[in-house]
């Protein structure tokens, strides 16, 4: 009856718990029995996802457990997570239920070690001074009398008072404080903050723009100074422009921005001596250059003066300029007279050379040769012009008969008489006149008389004056009284 019982119930009253149910119930558990676990181990198979979180491995020499840090933490860890590195964290265990693994979820990481510390150190310095951030020729010059000196240090230690002590006794300017922390994991962050918020400053603002940046610290472990060996904050620092002086540690301790920064001083008084000049060093320096400018102001004065006093003894005095140049003038003037007459004569016997020369013959002789010319052209041209003359005159008659036989008022002379109408055209035939029509009658005196045909005369004719028919007959050809057909010439 047992072995039946058994057969049909094995599990007893035992509940069964489904896959998710046990993952997660372990889950709960671990995390409740480990909440706050604080590990020591190395680091290894280090994975900086693209998402912001960080996967990793934490082990020894016999065991190893899996480790994931959120990106909500990432940036809140005083080291940066590397493969090698022995660190310290601290966080909660937790399981995947996915996997059946357990992993430990980190909220802090330090490191385990100096020498680790170093080691990472190191590492950065090469990363860094492969990119060129550690060169001396990007580093800027500081000035030498700065007007604003800005300081980045804890408000409350020993440094600013060092600072502003130093800065008062040297060179009394403007000095701003930006306060930050200057240990711990929030302290790469804020001094990086103050180097930029400097640099952010426009000049002529209501806050001035300092001229050169101190970042200071007092000495201490390389724990302590281990922020300012921040990757982030030393980008920051070579990014500036505005010239910045490290003094973080004493002179022996060297941190990260000392090999960024513009210039490294040994102690935060040291830069205090660095960025400002001594006022009182300056005072005596312009005064021994006023001495010296007046003492060489002096010298040269003072040769100006010898060489003006020996070129003047090597000068003439003027009276003996002017007598000397008196003596040349009488000297001259002597002579004057005695060159005038031998120029004179000169000119004398240079006119008579030249006078005994000429005689009237030189021009005598070309006018003969010219008359003979002359004659000799004249003997030749009288003959032609002669017979030109009287050609021209013959031809003159000539024109003379010419002109007399066909002169219209010569028939007039002999007794004709011309007969023209009132346009003036003459009339050649009496069969041209009509009965009544008006004519002007010319004689050879130039009288012209009026006359209308077949009828009276419009002018009486004059006492003794032949009739108009009579006058216009010729003279010598004088018809018959009994003749009526003369009339025709009308």
């Amino acid at each position: 009856m047992t072995d039946s019982a058994t057969t049909a119930d094995p599990g007893g009253n035992a509940q069964p718990y489904s896959v998710s149910e046990l993952a997660f119930a372990l889950k709960r558990t671990l995390e409740n029995a480990y909440g706050f676990v604080r590990l020591r181990g190395e680091l290894s198979k280090v994975t900086h996802h693209s998402n912001g979180h960080v996967y990793l491995t934490l082990k020894d020499d016999r065991s190893a457990i899996d480790g994931v840090v959120w990106k909500g933490s990432v940036r809140n860890l005083s080291v940066r997570p590397e493969h090698g590195l022995e660190v310290i964290v601290t966080g909660k265990i937790t399981t995947y239920p996915q996997g059946s693994r357990y992993q430990i979820v980190i909220e802090t990481m330090e490191v385990a070690g100096v020498g680790a510390l170093l080691a990472q150190l190191e590492r950065l310095k090469q990363k860094l001074h492969a990119e060129g951030l550690f060169d001396s020729a990007r580093k800027r010059p500081l000035p030498d009398m700065p007007a604003v000196v800005g300081v980045i240090t804890s408000p409350t230690g020993a440094v600013i008072r060092d600072i502003l002590h130093r800065i008062r006794d040297r060179w009394p300017c403007r000095v701003i404080v930006w306060p930050v922390v200057v240990q711990g994991d929030a302290a790469a962050v804020q001094v990086a903050n103050a180097i930029r918020g400097f640099n952010a400053l426009a000049p002529g603002g209501p806050v001035p723009r300092p001229d050169v940046l101190i970042v200071a610290r007092g000495g201490g472990s390389v724990e302590d100074l281990w922020a300012f060996n921040d990757e982030a904050l030393a980008r920051t620092v070579a990014e500036g422009t505005i010239p910045l002086i490290s003094a973080v540690g004493h002179e022996t301790d060297t941190t990260l921005i000392d090999f960024v920064s513009d210039r490294r001083a040994p102690t935060p008084t040291g830069a205090a001596e660095i960025a400002t000049p001594v006022l009182a060093e300056l005072k005596a320096l312009v005064s021994d250059l006023g001495a010296r400018m007046h003492r060489c102001g002096g010298r040269v004065v003072e040769d100006r003066r010898a060489r003006i006093e020996h070129a003047d003894r090597a000068l003439k005095r003027v009276p003996d300029l002017v007598r000397l140049a008196e003596q040349r003038f009488d000297i001259v003037s002597g002579r004057l007279g005695a060159g005038l007459a031998k120029n004179a004569a000169v000119h004398e016997r240079d006119l008579v050379r030249v006078a005994s020369r000429l005689s009237p013959l030189l021009l005598q002789r070309p006018q003969a040769v010219q008359k003979d010319r002359l004659d000799r052209l004249s003997v030749r041209l009288e003959p032609s012009v002669r017979r030109g003359l009287e050609r021209l005159s013959e031809r003159l008659q000539s024109l003379s008969k010419l002109y007399a036989s066909v002169d219209p008022d010569r028939p007039l002379q002999r007794g004709f008489a011309r007969v023209t109408r009132s346009d003036g055209s003459i009339v050649h035939a009496g069969a041209a006149l009509a009965s009544g029509e008006g004519v002007s009658i010319k004689f050879g005196d130039q009288v012209t008389r009026q006359a209308v045909i077949d009828g009276a005369a419009t002018e009486a004719p004059p006492p003794g004056a032949p009739s108009v028919v009579a006058a216009a007959r010729p003279a010598r050809a004088r018809p018959k009284a009994d003749a009526p057909e003369q009339g025709d010439l009308f």
